[in-house]
């Protein structure tokens, strides 16, 4: 076998790893795919079928009423009666417990949502797996990362019709396909350093999800370098239940070409395998 096999095999059991965990965290048992109903919180208390108490939105944060005989689980803390919560931050959610099942308790485009999460939720005890274009490593390309002078703040729609979301950009990443440079504007991503980019393409509605896909990118090298492997391009939430509130991505990040690789259209959209 050759070095260059080697390095194949190696590429793709990574990425098969890589797909395999993206979609283990997908269907967990409180995974995306076990919320059973999105509901925005008002001034009112309101009960829902899923979900124990009643629930508000008040000016000092998310309030839950609990009748005799309800209970809700609080950092292992058995709760009862009035419990509140507190101002949650924007894309910050809590997980009280109840059951087998969380209650998410959070803050999307300066709403206060609920979203219950069942582990026997349908979609989530059907899921079997992502389609997937196959591995191919012509698609991991070398960028640039191209710094603003300051972070700005970069508003972009969401999957919710009239909702939006801000993101502060520091900066955009510039990449080259197949002779044309293509520059690509990025958020902050989860780990220090790290960018993630939100784009379409013209696979968009046709393999490939319509609204967005998503791509984490490891913090750029001491040149400024960063690596693009669009293998590992994923569907969000939003993909697969209209329960989400993903945001879009921004008008500039809507790439003329098609990038076949990547995560498909979910088969519960009507995807192909």
């Amino acid at each position: 076998m050759t070095v260059q096999e080697v390095d194949q095999e190696t590429f793709v059991q990574e990425w098969e790893q890589w797909h395999r965990e993206h979609d283990e965290v997908l269907a967990g048992p409180h995974g995306f795919l076990a919320i059973t109903s999105l509901h925005w919180l008002s001034p009112e208390p309101t009960r829902f079928e899923d979900a124990p108490g009643a629930w508000s939105s008040t000016p000092g944060g998310v309030v839950v009423e609990l009748t005799e005989g309800e209970e809700l689980t609080v950092d292992g803390v058995a709760v009862r009666g009035r419990h509140d919560f507190g101002v949650i931050g924007e894309r910050d959610s809590l997980y009280p417990g109840f059951g087998d099942a969380v209650i998410e308790v959070a803050k999307r485009g300066g709403h206060d949502i609920l979203r219950p999460r069942h582990p026997g939720n349908a979609l989530r005890t059907a899921f079997t797996r992502t389609p997937s274009y196959a591995p191919d490593p012509r698609w991991v390309r070398t960028g640039r990362f191209v710094p603003f002078d300051t972070p700005r703040a970069v508003t972009v729609g969401a999957s919710v019709e009239g909702l939006e979301h801000v993101y502060d950009s520091p900066g955009q990443v510039e990449f080259e396909l197949d002779g044309t440079v293509h520059r690509l504007t990025v958020f902050n991503g989860k780990d220090a350093g790290s960018l993630t980019v939100l784009f379409t393409d013209k696979t968009s509605g046709v393999t490939t999800y319509a609204a967005n896909r998503s791509l984490g990118i490891a913090p750029p090298d001491a040149e400024g370098r960063v690596r693009l492997d669009f293998n590992r391009a994923a569907n969000l939430p939003c993909a697969y239940t209209d329960l989400a509130t993903c945001p879009l991505p921004p008008a500039e990040n809507r790439l003329p070409v098609a990038i076949e690789t990547g995560e498909r259209i979910p088969l519960e959209r009507g995807g192909q395998p």
